[in-house]
Order: structure tokens, then C-alpha cells, then sequence
């Protein structure tokens, strides 16, 4: 019997006394039976192979953080998970597909601060909305981003700042792209300390990351798995890195805030997606598998080894996490006067 008040709970009641016992008996088992189709979706689930959709190309880092999450919860759910590359367009394909998709829990998208925050306003048409088209299911992990520097250069931070403050647009500074995380982190760092420095866009952080190692740009916010390699072989300087945390592969590298540049964390984050209407259910189902699959030490380790800093939130605390990034990058990009494309 379904509750609502109670004088509806008396007069079903009333109903059920005058009806012989045999046929109170049925009437009760089949109100047992009687379940919402968004519940039985929820009791079967998952009732096929899982699709995590990776809105960018094969090999890279998010890729590779997709199949250890795809693995995790293939072994949880005991259903195949497969993990499905499709990108362009700076992640809106892959992206607008799953938002698309039904919303059963089986297709899911592993998105990212571009996808989920930035394409809202870089892109003319992304053909989605990052934050009403999708619920979170879990954030995954960060890609911290170094102040790197040309060696023989500048030694610290307040020397690259008292720097440009001295000749206002005479240091090139480097990015991975037009509105790519690395160029809101320079904006950030240039709001924070009242700097102004020539931009220099790259098609991607491998050809910037040349460019500092051969001194031919003063400065860059790379991440952190795409100079690792350079810092550690001294062909580069990292300065601090743009994050709350430091960096495990790099422990002696200190923060931006810990060098006197307060409110600059610029960590590129990795999460997991699913389309907005998918129940409630599902999504702290796959939340939980998710959560804890990352916190299991040979995964998390995993992870690490990817240059990631692994940051577990489930899905209520990254979508709180999520409101407060849309709301500081989109002021990043005002600032910056970022046009869409």
C-alpha cells in the first residue's frame, strides 16, 4: 500500500476488510510487485557492457586514467567495461554524445575541466551544456601545473614577477593552446600578481615544452606528466607548482602559495560523468565502485606513476567541487577576454 496520509492509509484499509481473505492476499502480492520502472532500472543494473567515453586521443594520460578506472569497475560490477576514444573539437564530441546517450549508468564520460567547464564559453556551439546534461559520478585526480623556466634563467618566483613587472610584455610566456587549461593558469598567475607578459599559444605542451628547454620562451604553466621528464634531467627549471598540494614525483617543489602568490591552484582535473537523468541509484552505485577501486594503494600508485595527483571525491562532493571551478575559471576567462572559437 502506498502511504500518503493518514486518511488515504484508513481507507485502504477500509477497502482491503471488506474483501474476502483469499483476495487480500493477491491484492497484497501484487502491490509487491508494482515497481517504479526507474527502481527496477536501478535493482538490474548493470545489466550489459559499460562504455566510458574518453572525449581525446588514445595514449595520453586521461586515456590511460580511463582504463585503470574501466578495470576497477569491470572486476566491482562484473560486467565488461570498455573504454572508447572519441575526440575533437577539444572534447565537445565525445562529450555531446554521452549527453546524448540514455541515461542508464552504461555509458559514462571521463570529462575534464575543459569539457565540464570552459567549452561553455570557448566554444561557439559545444552542442551540450557542461553542468545540465551531466551528473558527477566521481572526481578521479588532478594535473597539477609547473611554473617551468628555461635553465640558467630566473631562480624563484619573485625573481620571474619583479621581472615582469619591470618591462611589462617583454617575457613570452607559453601555453598549450587558446583557452587550454595551461593558458587560464598564466591568467590566473598574471591576475594574482599583477603581471602582464606576451602570450604564446603552441598546439599542444610537447612543442611549448621545446621552446622552453631551447630558452626561446621565458616561461610556461605545463603539466605536470609533460615535463617531468626535462625537469628531472635539469634540461628545464620548474619554479612552483599551481596547485594545493605538492607533487609526489616532485617533493621538494614547492606551491605558488608557499612563494607569496595566494589563490592560484591550477589543476587541470579528471572526472567521471554520466547524463543527467540517470537514477540516483546508479550513479552512487558506480560513485561508491569508483571511489573505492582509486583508493586501493596499487591503483592510486598507478595513477601517480601517470604524473596524476589522485584527488578522490564521490559524486555530491565533486558537484560541489565542480559549481565553484565553473565559477572561477569562467571569471579567469572574462578577465583574459578569452574570445570562443
Amino acid at each position: 500500500m502506498v502511504r500518503t496520509n493518514d486518511g488515504d492509509d484508513r481507507a485502504g484499509a477500509a477497502i482491503l476488510s471488506g474483501l474476502p481473505s483469499r483476495l487480500v492476499v493477491v491484492v497484497a502480492a501484487l502491490a509487491a510487485l508494482i515497481i517504479s520502472p526507474v527502481d527496477a532500472m536501478a535493482q538490474s543494473f548493470p545489466s550489459r557492457q559499460l562504455r566510458i567515453v574518453v572525449p581525446y586521443p588514445a595514449g595520453g594520460p586521461t586515456d590511460a586514467l580511463a582504463r585503470i578506472v574501466a578495470a576497477e569497475l569491470q572486476a566491482d560490477l562484473k560486467q565488461t567495461v570498455i573504454v572508447e576514444n572519441k575526440p575533437g573539437a577539444s572534447g565537445a564530441i565525445g562529450s555531446r554524445e554521452v549527453a546524448r546517450s540514455d541515461p542508464d549508468g552504461h555509458t559514462l564520460v571521463l570529462g575534464t575541466n575543459q569539457t565540464h567547464v570552459t567549452n561553455a564559453v570557448l566554444l561557439k556551439e559545444p552542442g551540450y551544456r557542461p553542468l545540465e546534461d551531466f551528473v558527477p559520478v566521481a572526481g578521479l585526480a588532478g594535473l597539477q601545473h609547473a611554473l617551468v623556466v628555461p635553465k640558467n634563467a630566473v631562480k624563484t618566483v619573485a625573481e620571474l614577477v619583479s621581472k615582469a613587472k619591470a618591462a611589462p610584455s617583454a617575457l613570452n610566456c607559453g601555453s598549450s593552446g587558446v583557452g587550454s587549461a595551461s593558458h587560464l593558469a598564466l591568467e590566473l598567475f598574471q591576475s594574482r600578481t599583477g603581471t602582464r607578459t606576451t602570450h604564446v599559444a603552441f598546439r599542444g605542451a610537447a612543442p611549448m615544452a621545446i621552446e622552453i628547454v631551447a630558452g626561446r620562451i621565458d616561461c610556461a604553466f605545463a603539466t605536470l606528466p609533460s615535463v617531468l621528464g626535462q625537469i628531472e634531467g635539469g634540461e628545464m627549471v620548474a619554479l612552483a607548482l599551481a596547485s594545493p598540494q605538492r607533487a609526489p614525483q616532485l617533493p621538494s617543489l614547492g606551491l605558488l602559495s608557499e612563494a607569496g602568490v595566494p589563490d592560484s591552484d591550477a589543476d587541470a582535473w579528471l572526472a567521471l560523468f554520466a547524463p543527467r537523468a540517470t537514477p540516483a541509484a546508479i550513479v552512487g552505485h558506480l560513485s561508491k565502485s569508483v571511489t573505492e577501486g582509486l583508493r586501493r594503494p596499487p591503483v592510486s600508485a598507478a595513477a601517480a606513476k601517470l604524473g596524476m595527483a589522485v584527488t578522490i571525491r564521490d559524486s555530491a562532493e565533486f558537484a560541489t567541487y565542480l559549481l565553484a571551478e565553473n565559477r572561477k575559471w569562467l571569471d579567469v576567462v572574462r578577465l583574459a577576454g578569452v574570445k570562443p572559437e
